[in-house]
């Protein structure tokens, strides 16, 4: 990892801890971090084609009780 891409994560780390309450605890603070994370992994995968096919979004939603159509 270059250091101009350790202090960009850095600085991006900092700028989401800013946006929380300052009532927010380390909990807090992790699932945020850990949402990006995912969230910018997730769309890395879409970006290189890789994501699930609409019927198995729904097949999935329905597993959970959840109504959607795709």
């Amino acid at each position: 990892m270059s250091a101009s891409h350790s202090a960009s994560l850095k600085q991006q780390a900092h700028e989401l801890i800013n946006q929380l309450p300052d009532t927010a605890s380390w909990d807090d603070i992790v699932d945020k971090l850990r949402y990006r994370r995912e969230l910018a992994a997730g769309i890395a995968e879409a970006d290189t084609g890789r994501y699930a096919a609409p019927a198995d979004v729904t097949a999935a939603f329905a597993r959970w009780g959840v109504k959607f159509e795709a």
